[in-house]
């Protein structure tokens, strides 16, 4: 029964019935995990909220010090990003197999860029002397808590930079696959589940850029 099971289709494991069962139990599963991601960045979300109404002269003087405009081309680069993983999916969905490689390829590139412009910012910011806690040194805020800011803003930021690390990487394995055929419209599983995953990411981006850049 199980070898005719496999035979039926090579990608459905032996303890589902259907592919539309395997593949609604993955998306389930997944977005289990995308809630404890949820759950973990709204921690961080509080903390925030708390200490800004602990200290909002302090967070509206330190919001100063970070670059509107280049937060502002990485939460367009990371929606135009949302959009290549999309299509992916699509292309997947409709044995497109070239696109798939191209969209993911696509997606990597505008990821690349995203963490590239977020280097220079970092970089930019250590020459000043603005680093995290008790490495701060930095002498234009008239603030005796001005660290407080920044190892908000390092901890939310570099988690999410680790995230877009963490699907590049993914994106990558799926391109491997995508290039040997793996993915059709009768399975698609995991590019859909990045797909997902990347998305998230680019939500707490958008979260991210208004609370840390556009304060006023």
């Amino acid at each position: 029964m199980a070898e005719a099971h496999s035979l039926e289709n090579p990608r459905l494991q032996h303890h589902f019935r259907n592919a539309d069962q395997q593949f609604s139990s993955s998306k389930l599963g997944m977005w289990l995990f995308l809630f404890t991601e949820i759950m973990f960045f709204g921690g961080l979300f509080v903390a925030y909220i708390v200490y800004r109404a602990w200290n909002p002269e302090l967070f509206t003087m330190a919001a100063s010090q970070l670059d509107t405009v280049l937060g502002a081309v990485n939460t367009v680069v990371l929606i135009g990003s949302s959009l290549t993983i999309a299509l992916a999916i699509r292309a997947a969905q409709t044995d497109k197999q070239k696109q798939i490689v191209n969209y993911l390829l696509m997606t990597i590139l505008l990821a690349g860029v995203f963490l590239v412009i977020k280097y220079f910012e970092y970089m930019h910011k250590f020459d000043l002397g603005i680093f995290p806690g008790a490495y701060y040194t930095f002498e234009g805020i008239d603030h005796p808590k001005a660290n407080v800011f920044f190892s908000i803003y390092y901890m939310m930021t570099g988690l999410h930079g680790l995230h877009v690390v963490i699907g590049i990487g993914l994106m990558i394995w799926l391109v491997v696959r995508a290039k040997m055929g793996d993915y059709s419209s009768k399975w698609y599983t995991p590019v859909e589940m990045t797909g997902l995953y990347w998305h998230l990411v680019d939500i707490i981006w958008i979260f991210l850029f208004p609370l840390m850049y556009l304060i006023e």
